[in-house]
């Protein structure tokens, strides 16, 4: 049993949720005075039928129904709280993603959800999907992913911002062994590291393999509660395991149960492995033969900004980040510094003179064409040519009015 003494990560005290009908009257009691408490770093099963009112516990410790008696709370605060939402990753049971997004867009924009910035983004976005198995097919559409695709995508998600509480509702869903085995997985990985998981699912087997505690629900009442050993184990049967016997043996083995302990041999069997244990041993024998797949992948571990015990937090990574990136070479200063243009500039003396003598600006001699001919004919008598009234350009040129 985990310590009393620790806060509770969640904790619930006589919740009661009721739906109404359109009259204000009475008509569903999804949940009926649930006290419940889940700790940190704890495995924590939600079992029941549907109707039971699992999916009603979770929504309203997500803060998204209100309860209509008694309280949730969630890290000791209110779920509504924002600062609450920002430590907990959410797998719904069905995963509702952007059908047009492929799956590194999908998780850059649950990244920026939870004001990630971009370098971290894209390193946890490439970590998970390779985690998940799906690297070959990250480019494709998710609308195009099967089932048990969308679910591995759902779960990447759900740990984009790497939480402190994990709510995976239904999480192996459509997922074939692989699939489930590697969720199964992560959440080892993520209790190893203190995370605390809360796993609502109809597949007893997971909860049984994964669960520190169970919870069961029926009829929106708390059945039964504790530990996967105290709620299973059978105390009217003792089971005896030993190395293979030779049939003699048994048969005196039987003799002394039956005639000096005086109870009954039920039956004398050889144990078999589990059928999930059996199917990965042969997926894990065609990988090492190096067979290929267009599906997903199996991958063990977990992200590492996942397992990385004491990870340093976001803004610290930056700075770190920032002190190890090699400075970029300083500009070398140019001989003489650019004259900056400004409103206060004077004008173009050149372009005055132009205007006034009716040549181009910059240039002080005459055509070579002209200037020969003036030397054969010599000086001749020249009209007069209208002038520019130079007081006005002097005017301009010293910026006066």
């Amino acid at each position: 049993m985990p310590a009393t003494d620790r806060q509770p990560v969640i904790e619930c005290l006589s919740l009661t949720k009721v739906f109404k009908d359109f009259w204000g009257r009475d008509k569903v009691l999804a949940v009926d005075n649930l006290d419940l408490s889940v700790y940190p770093g704890e495995v924590f099963g939600l079992l029941g039928p549907n109707g039971s009112g699992k999916s009603t516990t979770i929504k309203i410790l997500l803060g998204l129904l209100y309860p209509t008696r008694g309280r949730a709370r969630v890290f000791g605060r209110p779920p509504t709280d924002t600062a609450v939402k920002s430590r907990i990753g959410f797998m719904p049971e069905e995963s509702y993603l952007y059908r047009f997004l492929n799956a590194r867009e999908t998780l850059d924009f649950y990244g920026r959800l939870f004001n990630l910035d971009g370098s971290e983004r894209g390193t946890r976005t490439e970590q998970l999907i390779d985690m998940i198995g799906l690297k070959k097919a990250a480019r494709r559409q998710v609308g195009q992913y099967s089932k048990g695709m969308a679910r591995r995508i759902g779960l990447a998600q759900a740990l984009i911002n790497d939480p402190d509480l994990l709510i995976l509702d239904e999480p192996t869903t459509g997922l074939d062994p692989i699939g489930s085995r590697q969720i199964k997985d992560v959440i080892i990985e993520l209790k190893k590291r203190g995370k605390t998981v809360v796993l609502s699912s109809h597949l007893l087997a997971d909860v049984e393999d994964l669960c520190d505690r169970v919870a069961v629900l029926y009829g929106g009442r708390l059945r039964a509660m504790g530990t996967v050993h105290e709620l299973l184990a059978r105390r009217e049967v003792t089971q005896i395991n030993a190395e293979r016997l030779e049939p003699a043996v048994i048969e005196r083995v039987r003799g002394i149960i039956e005639r000096d302990g005086g109870r009954r041999v039920i039956s004398v069997d050889h144990p078999t492995d589990r059928l999930e244990d059996f199917f990965l041993r042969i997926v894990a024998q065609a990988q090492h033969e190096r067979l290929e797949t267009s599906g997903a992948e199996s991958r063990t571990g977990v992200s590492a900004f996942l397992s990385a015990a004491g990870a340093a937090p976001s803004a610290g990574r930056e700075l770190i980040e920032e002190l190890s990136r090699p400075s970029a070479p300083a500009p070398e200063p140019s001989a003489q510094p650019t004259p900056i243009e400004t409103p206060d500039s004077q004008p173009d003396r050149g372009l005055i003179e132009s205007l006034a003598t009716g040549r181009p600006a910059g240039d002080d001699s005459k055509p070579a064409a002209v200037a020969t001919k003036e030397e054969e004919e010599g000086p001749k008598e020249v009209t007069p040519q209208p002038q520019a009234d130079r007081s006005v350009l002097e005017r301009l040129s010293k910026g006066g009015g």
